[in-house]
């Protein structure tokens, strides 16, 4: 039982209770637990095997939900959830995605007519059943009907590298409009977050019906969603909602940070206002003296910030997990940039599955200004990918000593991405691996076996003297493949002991590690290289979402082993000691 799974439970347990009309307090309570356990940077099971720690010594977990971290944390059900779960089908909560459809009108659809699902509820529109209903009508129904398309598409949510090349041709878009004074993302996509649901933008303009009407002629399919006075919401033609507000320049900086989020960020910051006698929204900062409010600050973030004595917050760190601790500790982390990176350790040829050859690769990543790169193809575990075995692998390396004599100012690395096997062990014996610069294990087979095994396997792994790094370290691919069961503490523990590093893969569907696991990696000191696993020349482009993880996670230059120069980050490898 994982953190992630624990968190479920709760968030379902706060849907259930959000649908029978429980106690508003009481809903947060499960919402906020879930939040909490989610983006712990440690294992909930490793502080329940530990008799000396208690949960609630973390902030937000009281009595109740300790009790209920301790009984999921024994693999047992939680009676609570079963009990809940009984009253109220699964397929109900689906209802709740449609826009505007609050848990009561919801639970009156499953009350009174027993829709318990989109095409039940479909029926009953198109019958006009759904308007007879009291508080409903033909408004209501119409609205519902055309919401149940989108509620069957909820869940999915794009990738972040996805919603970047909408907004640069949004953005591109509305620069061709003269009316815009500025313009910026907001949201989960300035966050930087993994996944994204919807796109928010900020205009700043003194006219903003022409603005909204340039918008709205958004070359893509769109559809009108909605238009007020200053907000406008359309849907692209891949279903994509975006959502746009105009507004003055004086409350651009406190709509920005408002609508940037994220929601428990928000709540703290509003906390620290109210205890401050001020007032914050998306319209500025007040002073708040009996019923009057006088305007304080509200044109830039950090004009917001500092009226509650903060500095101005990096919106990739804005999840209320440690930001304003650090604030107040003075040690507000600096974060790594793409610019800090001196090399990539994790990539393909044409000796493997790449689509470059050795040359190809190098050169490509000498033009993005890189000093040394390892080239890391498969082992011959992979057959799909032509795996190398030991002959082949040692040919490719007198290949990269010939090219290393060639190159000025540049160094490539003799390495190789070693399969951790399903049985334990690695797919190249050490006499090999000993010859090698540098090498990443990974688990590519027997991804469903029990999480003791297959933890055991890279614990294996990370004692071999001659493994540098693990590689995707829980093979997950994001909205395709959830994280395989692996202790990722005791991974990290383990790396922390033999001196190994962890790997943020930065391709756009791994991102893994993920950004709770980077925090929790940094807590620990276990150094994060950020690498690429390119497989093309144009594959080495996608360090700068690997490097958006890592500032989500906290990291700063000084977390991350190949913002180094060569000769130093030789000596944190296996190679080094």
């Amino acid at each position: 039982m994982n953190n992630l799974r624990i968190a479920e439970a709760f968030d379902l347990i706060a849907d259930l209770l959000e649908f029978q009309g429980a106690n508003p307090f009481r809903v947060r309570a499960y919402r906020n637990g879930a939040r909490t356990v989610r983006d712990y940077p440690e294992q909930m099971t490793s502080i329940v095997a530990d008799p000396s720690r208690k949960l609630t010594d973390i902030d937000g977990v009281g009595k109740d939900l300790a009790d209920k971290i301790v009984t999921l944390c024994a693999g047992e059900p939680l009676a609570m959830l079963e009990e809940l779960k009984a009253q109220v089908p699964r397929s109900v909560l689906t209802l709740l995605r449609i826009p505007g459809l609050g848990p009561k009108k919801a639970a009156v659809l499953f009350n009174e007519l027993k829709v318990s699902t989109l095409d039940e509820l479909k029926a009953a529109c198109e019958t006009q059943t759904v308007r007879k209903l009291k508080g409903f009508g033909a408004k209501t129904e119409e609205t519902i009907l055309a919401g149940i398309s989108l509620a069957a598409t909820a869940d999915v949510r794009m990738m972040w590298a996805d919603a970047d090349k909408f907004v640069q041709s949004i953005c591109e878009w509305m620069a061709r409009c003269p009316e815009v004074d500025q313009i910026e993302a907001a949201g989960s996509y300035r966050r930087g977050r993994d996944t994204i649901g919807d796109l928010d933008f900020l205009v700043v303009s003194t006219q903003p019906e022409k603005v909204m009407d340039h918008f709205a002629a958004f070359p893509n399919g769109t559809t009108l969603l909605g238009r007020g006075p200053t907000k406008i919401s359309i849907r692209l033609g891949d279903g994509l909602q975006v959502d746009l507000r105009v507004v003055p320049a004086e409350s651009y900086g406190a709509a920005l940070q408002y609508f940037t989020g994220s929601k428990d960020h928000n709540i703290v910051v509003r906390g620290l206002a109210k205890d401050r006698g001020l007032k914050i929204n998306e319209y500025g900062v007040y002073r708040v003296e009996g019923k009057a409010e006088t305007f304080v600050a509200g044109g830039t973030e950090a004009e917001v910030y500092a009226t509650l004595g903060l500095p101005w917050f990096p919106p990739e760190l804005r999840e209320a997990r440690r930001e304003f601790d650090w604030a107040a500790a003075g040690s507000l982390p600096e974060l790594v940039e793409l610019g800090d990176l001196r090399g990539d350790l994790h990539m393909h040829t044409t000796a493997t599955d790449g689509k470059a050859t050795l040359e190809e690769m190098v050169a490509a990543a000498q033009n993005r200004g890189l000093e040394y790169v390892a080239i890391t193809d498969h082992s011959k575990r992979v057959t799909m990918a032509r795996g190398l075995d030991a002959d082949r692998l040692r040919a490719q390396w007198r290949e990269i000593d010939k090219l290393n004599k060639r190159l000025k100012d540049f160094r490539v690395l003799k390495g190789i991405e070693v399969d951790i096997l399903e049985k334990g062990g690695l797919d190249l014996d050490d006499d090999v691996l000993s010859e090698a610069d540098w090498v990443v294990a990974s688990v590519h087979y027997g991804q469903n076996q029990p999480r003791e095994q297959i933890t055991e396997r890279v614990l294996g792994a990370l004692r071999n003297p001659y493994v540098s790094a693990i590689a995707h370290p829980t093979g997950r691919l994001i909205n395709r493949r959830a994280a395989y069961e692996v202790d990722l503490q005791a991974v990290m523990q383990a790396a922390r002991e033999h001196r190994k590093l962890l790997e943020l893969n930065a391709n756009p569907r791994r991102l893994d590690l993920d950004d709770v696991s980077c925090l929790a990696a940094k807590s620990l000191g276990v150094p994060i290289v950020i690498s690429s696993d390119a497989h093309s020349t144009v594959g080495l482009d996608v360090l700068r979402y690997g490097v958006l993880q890592a500032r989500r996670g906290g990291l700063t230059k000084a977390d991350v082993a190949n913002s180094l120069p060569l000769d130093e980050f030789l000596l944190l490898t296996a190679r080094g000691l």
